[in-house]
């Protein structure tokens, strides 16, 4: 087939970037506009309602389809749409496998995760760990957390930002300053609803500029017959990698088993997802919302990995990083849109709006769920145990300015960290594997103790911030699709661009490395379960020298018994499986009562200390406790029935011929 060669007013032919135009400029504000009005209402038409359970879990009353969006769009950020067709142009198709990673993903967080924060109905994922192992462990975890999340915001909301004014020169820091103000105001105001609200529209932005992208490039390049042709011209098409080596930036393995437990540290445990999930009003509405989003991952997915293919084609005989028109991959994409879009009036503010509307879903998502651990997990846990309903609500919206804020302080922090999807899934492997990691540990291996669980902690955080820092700094090479500039108009460009455009001097030879170097190496893509195998191992291993937990004296809500949820351990007979939950029994066990207020805290284990508890009940912070004398229910939280189950322990003792006035 023959090469193709593409006339027009494009920027290999011109020498030029084109610019955006004052429509372009309407539809952004726009967007702002619409999010901050989605806020706001919400805001306004609960402003009666008080409570910290509508504010951070929206009363608990959702439907699966908009958490389901909502979860799409926290994740699925302007880091995809830009990082995906970035990295189809930089290295080859193989990436597409990660989708099979998805549906494990999906599954892995539908039906092991979820259900045990839905079922302890915890607002703080992390309360969860201070009922298995104790409350430093969760405060460890939850500062971790609130870590990751900071520095991911500052990348999601600068990067977008930065690659755009590099391209069009569209405003850097007056996109980063008022998508981060607005971002703030309406979650800080409207909390979960509002967020969860502004995700479902912000959704349908990305869709639609991803489709008017991908329409248009394909027109022009001509279909996806020449583009899978350039593909396989560049050597990008490939499909087959199935090395075992870990060091293989990309393999079949490194995406679906890698990618697994990439993703789901962010869909299993980490705290935006998980408070998403539990505002549905039944655990089976959350676990639909959690597998709406494979549909919604895939789509989003390979649309961006065929706007990559098309732009690959596009630019194959003149490439835009060695004519200097951009510096950077991640700024490809705008370029590409600008090229194909940019004499039509609107569109490109149309994918402005798509792009920005990935990083308001992000941002907002991160506030909320940050605003929602600090608050359970660090001001509540330490300095305000009995904080009343409205001042938490106000605790939680002032937590929300601030870390707005001390993310727009954090975004120069994003331009040092090279490709953003590589930057952002290696941020995920480096600090919520450690965090999958512990929360694996203990759902999974019940002779787990506190101890086990900070010495893996700490463990796995070390290991791999030594490895991903040190693979920043190294940066090991990697074998990229062959780019070309036969194509290229030197005659527009100036005498510097034309020597660089036709400089084809190779690299130097690589330095001399220490015996460290093959630690570097590691596919970014293993971090995650590099991360989680280190908690795990380095976890049992100090349990079992410092005393391991007795499996029969958990509750058993804290355990997931792997025999009885993954297949085909779940196909086998029940002879087989019974030893295999190591003596718990979880027959009936989410049926045990709660607090009215949701908390969780009548389990059978003293989260301080990993001892079973004595038969007494524990006061909760708020709420109400019951117990029963034979068919009669009393509340002791209220005096009136406090008082009359007094006076029958008393006449119990009197008739036992004991003397005991104390409850």
């Amino acid at each position: 087939m023959e090469e193709p060669i593409f006339y027009g007013d494009y920027s290999f032919n011109t020498g030029k970037l084109k610019q955006f135009s004052a429509w372009d400029y309407v539809l952004f504000a726009a967007i702002l506009v619409i999010s901050a009005g989605i806020g706001f209402f919400h805001a306004w038409r609960d402003r009666n309602k008080k409570s910290l359970k509508d504010f951070l879990l929206a009363g608990k009353n959702m439907g699966p389809i908009p958490v389901g969006l909502s979860l799409l769009a926290s994740f699925m950020s302007a880091i995809t749409l830009l990082g995906t067709p970035a990295e189809m142009y930089n290295y080859t198709m193989i990436y597409w496998w990660i989708g099979l990673g998805y549906f494990l993903v999906i599954a892995g967080a539908a039906h092991l995760y979820i259900p045990i924060f839905y079922n302890l109905k915890v607002t703080s994922a992390y309360e969860y760990l201070e009922h298995r192992f104790s409350k430093g462990v969760r405060t460890a975890a939850s500062c971790t957390f609130v870590l990751q999340m900071i520095l991911y915001m500052a990348i999601v909301l600068y990067a977008p930002s930065l690659a755009l004014n590099a391209v069009t020169g569209f405003t850097l820091w007056g996109s980063v300053v008022s998508v981060g103000i607005v971002c703030t105001i309406y979650t800080a105001f409207g909390g979960m609803k509002a967020v969860l609200w502004t995700d479902c529209f912000q959704v349908c932005m990305m869709v639609a500029s991803l489709l008017a992208v991908l329409i248009k490039g394909g027109i022009i390049v001509g279909g996806i017959e020449p583009a899978w042709e350039s593909a396989r011209r560049t050597n990008r098409l490939l499909f087959d990698d199935f090395s075992p080596d870990p060091s293989v930036r990309h393999s079949v393995w490194s995406l679906v088993i890698g990618g697994y437990f990439t993703w789901v540290a962010i869909f299993g445990v980490n705290q935006a997802q998980v408070q998403r999930a539990i505002t549905c009003s039944t655990l089976k509405d959350a676990k639909l919302a959690v597998w709406l989003n494979f549909p919604g991952l895939c789509l989003i997915l390979y649309l961006c990995c065929f706007i990559g293919i098309f732009m690959s084609a596009f630019y194959e005989k003149c490439d835009p990083l060695k004519g200097e028109f951009v510096t950077d991959s991640n700024q490809l994409l705008p370029m590409f849109v600008m090229d194909i879009l940019g004499d039509v009036t609107g569109l490109p503010g149309l994918f402005v709006a798509g792009l920005f509307s990935g990083a308001l879903s992000t941002i907002s998502s991160g506030l909320n769920s940050i605003s929602a651990a600090i608050l359970e997990d660090v001001i509540r846990a330490y300095f305000k145990k009995d904080l009343r309903e409205d001042k938490a609500r106000l605790y939680s919206q002032v937590l929300a300015l601030v870390f707005g804020a001390i993310c727009l302080g954090l975004t120069f922090v994003a331009s040092q960290l090279g490709s953003v999807l590589q930057a952002a899934l290696s941020l995920f492997g480096m600090i919520g594997g450690p965090l999958l990691g512990v929360f694996s540990l203990g759902m999974f291996f019940p002779w787990a103790n506190k101890w086990g669980a900070f010495s893996g902690l700490i463990s796995g955080l070390v290991l791999m911030f030594w490895i991903g820092v040190g693979a920043a700094v190294v940066k090991p090479p990697q074998v990229k699709a062959l780019r070309f500039h036969t194509n290229c108009n030197l005659t527009s460009f100036n005498n510097a661009t034309v020597a660089l455009i036709m400089d084809n001097s190779t690299s130097p030879p690589p330095p001399e490395r220490d015996p460290t170097y093959p630690l570097y190496t590691l596919s970014y893509l293993w971090y995650s379960a590099t991360a989680v195998l280190t908690v795990i191992v380095i976890g049992l291993i100090v349990s079992f020298l410092t005393g391991p937990t007795k499996p029969s004296s958990l509750d058993p809500r804290l355990i997931c018994p792997l025999c009885d949820h993954i297949f085909p351990f779940n196909l086998l007979p029940e002879a087989i499986r019974k030893p295999l939950r190591f003596g718990i029994n979880h027959e009936g066990k989410n049926d045990k009562a709660s607090n009215n207020d949701g908390s969780f805290d009548d389990v059978s284990v003293d989260p301080l200390n990993g001892k079973p508890k004595k038969d007494e009940l524990e006061k909760p912070s708020s709420g109400y406790v019951t117990e029963e004398k034979g068919k009669k229910m009393y509340d002791v939280s209220n005096v009136s029935d406090k008082n009359q189950y007094d006076e029958s322990e008393r006449k119990e003792s009197k008739d036992s011929g004991k003397v005991d006035t104390q409850l």
